[in-house]
């Protein structure tokens, strides 16, 4: 159905590990690519989070925003985000300081663009039955495929002879080995261009145009984007471009979105009217392999992206999918725009731009 998917008789894409050796992550990378583990045997993991997309879905756009599941014309209402990179995000919780949050921001980390599961281990048992999805009836559909794939041998070998005897606790071992192909160095490898500029700026410079974006980046007056998508100090590890906190930034409906229903984001997910609207702040690696962007696909590219911040969410003919709970810096009346020129845009793209992995 999609392109970049494997079956279960193919080998992964990712060529992860070119040894014989079975290991829980090997394991995991052939979970992730099977497709016959939907109930059409036609959607993997990877068919949402195609490594040629950055991990994302490379099928969707504004206009069709949201994957297809294994049934034909089933859809969910949300644009998959990548999941390259979610590994580094914290379990779901309150923030340190949830009370005096001067961001607004009460909650933090998680899996999902609204949180709703705690890792990424409770995350990958949820596709598997979702019945706009995957489709299966029970964990018990899903074990059994697994028991009758080409790498069952595979999971006994990671898991034990009696890997397969308890429902429950197999189905958990799959999502565990998922989470380890999740946390592995082909999901999180780190080669991008400004990564190779922040270990060795002589010999990997940015163009000037790169750099100039990444100063407007990091400008926490001007451009604001590093307030939330943080790059940290270099020293203590590469920049992850997100904080991992929820925010309501004014995201505009999609009339093209198959669900029209208002998303309340992580207020749906916690109850907390205060927290409606909100979605967590997504990492801005391989952003330019990913459109379309923001939780319902409304926007196709980056300089849509930036004309949000810059124009959109100010303009009085604009609303927000859901108008309440919007960020302090972003509310219409007190926000006036960023006022950019035109070369800061093209020059906070090309920025961007430079978050491609590939690089070296």
């Amino acid at each position: 159905m999609l392109s970049g998917c494997s079956s279960s008789s193919d080998p992964s894409p990712i060529g992860n590990d070119t040894s014989n050796d079975v290991t829980i992550l090997t394991l995991g990378e052939k979970i992730f690519f099977d497709e016959n583990l939907s109930s059409n045997a036609n959607q993997s993991c990877a068919s949402c989070h195609d490594p040629v997309a950055g991990f994302a879905d490379p099928d969707v756009t504004t206009t069709a925003p949201v994957s297809e599941g294994s049934v034909a014309a089933s859809f969910g209402n949300r644009n998959a985000p990548t999941s390259a990179y979610a590994s580094f995000s914290p379990d779901f919780g309150l923030t340190t300081t949830p009370d005096t949050s001067e961001d607004g921001s009460k909650y933090q980390g998680g899996q999902f663009l609204d949180g709703r599961s705690i890792d990424l281990v409770d995350q990958a048992k949820a596709p598997f039955l979702n019945e706009v999805e995957m489709n299966n009836a029970d964990e018990a559909e899903v074990v059994n495929k697994v028991m009758n794939s080409t790498y069952a041998d595979d999971f006994r070998s990671v898991f034990g002879s009696t890997a397969f005897d308890d429902t429950m606790i197999a189905y958990n071992n799959i999502a565990e080995a998922i989470a380890a192909f999740e946390i592995s160095e082909a999901m999180n490898p780190f080669t991008s261009k400004f990564d190779a500029f922040q270990l060795d700026p002589v010999n990997n410079p940015l163009t000037a145009s790169e750099l100039r974006g990444f100063e407007l980046f990091k400008d926490k007056d001007t451009a604001k984007c590093a307030n939330c998508h943080v790059i940290g100090d270099p020293d203590t590890g590469p920049a992850l471009f997100t904080n991992f906190k929820y925010f309501n930034i004014g995201t505009p409906a999609n009339p093209d979105n198959p669900d029209s229903t208002p998303d309340l984001g992580l207020g749906g997910v916690v109850n907390e009217t205060d927290e409606d609207g909100k979605f967590k702040v997504p990492t801005l690696r391989n952003i330019a392999l990913t459109a379309p962007y923001m939780h319902n696909g409304v926007y196709e590219t980056l300089q849509e992206v930036v004309t949000h911040y810059d124009i959109q969410v100010a303009n009085e003919f604009i609303f927000p999918e859901v108008d309440r709970n919007i960020a302090s810096e972003l509310n219409k009346g007190t926000f006036e725009g960023l006022n950019l020129s035109e070369q800061d845009y093209i020059d906070l793209i090309a920025f961007m731009e430079t978050l491609t992995d590939g690089y070296f």
